[in-house]
């Protein structure tokens, strides 16, 4: 009965993660709304905080956000198995539309109908990704520190053009100065 039931839960974390990589255009930043509808409200298995807190670890690891927070969600709650089923399943939608578009549609570049929906599914994309930035700040910026080190990562990215790996190492090194001044001084939070 107890195997029945780890293949059952893994079945239901694939399919979530599968209905999370078919039906959300854009990947990435754009998928983490309706990850978090499905994650944090619907399935009870993250809070918000720890949402949030997947978010900035699958950003700041090699490879795509989306496959990413997968892997991490899989694997908080059920394990590697866990990780393997929600990885495949939020890969197994956009695997299956490339090879069916190399294979349809050779001209996708030339059709007239085809870049109007692309150019109204990149605006949905960037409204998308304004809500996550919207919720993420919500969030995460909870104080003073917090704002400065968000407005200063977005200067010096945007205008001074700093590598981003940099930025988050020394943003982590920030947070961990912040804290640990704090911890000394006694102020608690």
């Amino acid at each position: 009965m107890g195997q029945k039931r780890d293949i059952k839960e893994l079945f239901i974390i694939f399919l979530s993660f599968f209905k999370i990589g078919m039906f959300t255009i854009g990947g990435g930043l754009a998928m983490i709304p309706l990850m978090e509808k499905i994650i944090v409200d619907k399935k009870g298995w993250l809070t918000e905080e720890e949402m949030i807190d997947c978010v900035a670890i699958s950003q700041s690891m090699p490879g795509v956000i989306a496959v990413n927070a997968a892997t991490y969600i899989g694997n908080k709650k059920r394990g590697m198995a866990g990780a393997a089923a929600a990885t495949a399943g939020v890969v197994l939608p956009s695997f299956v539309i490339i090879i069916l578009i190399v294979m349809f549609l050779h001209n996708l570049n030339d059709n007239v109908y085809v870049q109007g929906a692309l150019m109204g599914i990149k605006a949905a994309i960037c409204g998308l990704i304004c809500v996550t930035l919207y919720n993420m700040c919500r969030h995460t910026l909870k104080n003073v520190f917090s704002c400065v080190i968000a407005a200063a990562v977005f200067a010096i990215v945007v205008f001074l053009r700093i590598t981003v790996i940099i930025v988050i190492v020394a943003a982590a090194l920030a947070g961990y100065v912040f804290v640990t001044v704090k911890a000394k001084r006694g102020d608690g939070k």
